[in-house]
């Protein structure tokens, strides 16, 4: 059986790697040693000063220029390709190459443009990479599971496999969107890493010694070394905040209804207590909002019942604007309240992690906006509860998917599914939703008191708090979730901003820190000056649910306050 599963992985492998046309191959990949980071001018090497132009583009700009008939289709498509191609020799972040037919569908929107002289939708040429959860026509979906390979999400005599697409791909497709990729993820999608025994471990392009994150981590890798304008990630438990937060990317966590789920591969389906969530991840918020926007005209809440009949809302984006008056003297417009997360009360941020958050108070109280620390609930309690979620049905469905081939988990994965175990009773999954409606009225509750802090008069507008208690996660090191975890059940919206990379002379370790428990203790000795020199270092900025538009509007401030 470990044969099989070894031959089956290879053969995979070897098929995604011999789609990467001969003329994108580069002859010698150089080790995280030689060189530690393969963006910027290392990846320049092998472009033309054309393909740099038009993959350095943002997706909000590069749309202009495609719906303008001044870039065609299948340039932008074939640049993005080639970087893409390069991107997974570099870091091994695609699952899925399908070039050719993305080259295709790009002639045929310059053809409908030259016919009709107007674009078919307003993604109109934009090249988009996808996750490996969702499914498009004619395109394999594994998921990163072995027994995937060559069935419909492990299910044989189907034909789903060639013809089901999920529903977000139908819309993108309307819009002119042309897809040619889809990432690397870890199997069972439930890691900070991003690792499986088909294509091995995807790291990070900024510092290769270190993650991309997970699971959207191949997102993350791809779009950190700008093989991809704008992609798609889902996140559960911070699924789309990390990579984006290790790879220096802007990334949003939607509420749960605002984007459209129907029909992508998952783990544990069925499990609707903390649910997963599709958002986007790009190199600008605008990225950000062209796409969420675009796909919100399609009216999605016609064709998934989970997606709330929410229209894109313009007041939340202009109460923001009103309230800021753009970078200057906030006095003369207004003034946004911001809470800060210094500490979960169970892990302590790391040095760098703790130095963005300084650099981001200090240059929002320059800008005349208010900041005052966040003591919420207990974060312990969340965190406790998220995981019982993880396990309702005692790992049974993750443990039946490595049963498909008979391969092993990675070591990520098999530290916390180490059963299967006994399958919790409906009782006890009812008492868990019980405690989750408590702690979501009682964070609720807490957040409508801080408007007695404020100078506002208001609560405060988002929350400022770390991603992860590191940068990025070191391979085998990423073992706490709780920056992440507790947006998720709150079900809150978040948004990543990157605020800095680590300067191993600034952010020294703290060699008299004494940890207050396991967990602290094993983020504190894995942080090293010396291996994160270098890498990016980011924040998420927490608002209430469905606050998408008006968080995207903060974001979109806060990084033009930090010069990003």
């Amino acid at each position: 059986m470990a044969t099989d599963w070894k031959k089956r992985a290879q053969q995979k492998r070897d098929s995604v790697n011999a789609l990467i046309p001969h003329e994108h191959r580069i002859k010698k990949i150089p080790s995280p040693a030689e060189q530690r980071d393969v963006t910027g001018s290392y990846v320049h090497q092998f472009l033309s000063q054309r393909e740099i132009e038009i993959t350095e583009t943002t997706a909000n700009d590069l749309v202009k220029h495609t719906i303008a008939g001044s870039w065609s289709a299948v340039e932008v498509t074939k640049a993005f390709c080639h970087r893409a191609a390069l991107a997974h020799q570099l870091v091994n972040c695609l699952h899925e190459i399908f070039f050719d037919t993305a080259i295709h569908h790009a002639q045929t929107l310059d053809n409908y443009y030259a016919k009709h002289k107007k674009p078919v939708g307003p993604l109109h040429g934009l090249p988009v990479s996808l996750k490996d959860q969702f499914h498009v026509k004619g395109v394999e979906t594994t998921m990163g599971y072995v027994g995937w390979i060559g069935t419909f999400q492990g299910k044989t005599g189907t034909g789903k496999e060639k013809v089901f697409e999920s529903e977000m791909v139908r819309e993108l497709h309307n819009l002119g969107a042309v897809l040619y990729c889809k990432t690397s993820v870890p199997h069972t999608l439930m890691a900070g890493e991003t690792m499986n025994n088909i294509i091995g471990y995807t790291t990070n392009p900024k510092n290769r010694h270190l993650s991309s994150g997970g699971s959207s981590g191949g997102e993350g890798a791809l779009i950190g070394l700008k093989g991809s304008p704008v992609g798609f990630g889902t996140d559960i438990g911070g699924s789309i905040r990390i990579p984006a937060a290790f790879n220096g990317l802007y990334g949003i966590r939607p509420s749960k209804g605002r984007m459209p789920y129907e029909g992508m591969a998952n783990s544990m389906d069925g499990q609707n207590s903390i649910l997963s969530v599709v958002g986007p991840l790009a190199t600008s918020v605008p990225s950000l909002r062209l796409v969420m926007k675009a796909l919100l005209s399609q009216e999605p809440w016609l064709h998934d019942p989970g997606v709330n009949e929410l229209p894109w809302r313009y007041e939340q984006e202009k109460e923001i604007l009103e309230l800021t008056g753009g970078i200057g003297d906030a006095s003369k417009a207004g003034k946004l309240s911001f809470g800060l997360l210094k500490h979960d009360g169970l892990v302590t941020p790391t040095p760098p992690v703790r130095r963005a958050m300084d650099i981001i108070v200090k240059a929002l109280e320059k800008l005349g906006h208010e900041v005052i620390e966040w003591k919420p609930p207990s974060h312990r309690r969340i965190i406790e509860t998220a995981f019982k979620v993880w396990l309702y049905d005692g790992g049974e469905d993750v443990h039946d998917a490595f049963k498909l081939s008979g391969e092993p988990m990675c070591p990520q994965i098999a530290s916390y599914h180490k059963g299967p175990v006994e399958q919790m009773k409906a009782s006890d999954i009812a008492a868990v939703n019980i405690t989750i409606r408590e702690i979501q009225r009682e964070y609720m509750e807490y957040w409508n008191t801080t408007k007695n802090l404020t100078s506002t008069g208001r609560p405060v507008d988002a929350v400022i708090a770390p991603v992860a208690p590191f940068p990025a996660a070191r391979p085998e090191l990423y073992d706490y979730y709780g920056y992440t975890t507790f947006v998720n059940l709150l079900d809150y919206t978040a948004v990543v901003v990157p605020v800095t990379t680590v300067d191993k002379k600034i952010d020294v370790a703290d060699v008299e820190y004494t940890p207050r428990n396991e967990p602290d203790r094993a983020v504190y000795k894995s942080y090293d000056p010396e291996i994160y020199d270098g890498a990016h270092v980011a924040l998420q900025l927490v608002g209430r649910r469905l606050q998408e538009e008006k968080m995207l509007a903060i974001a979109e401030y806060v990084g033009s306050a930090l010069g990003k």
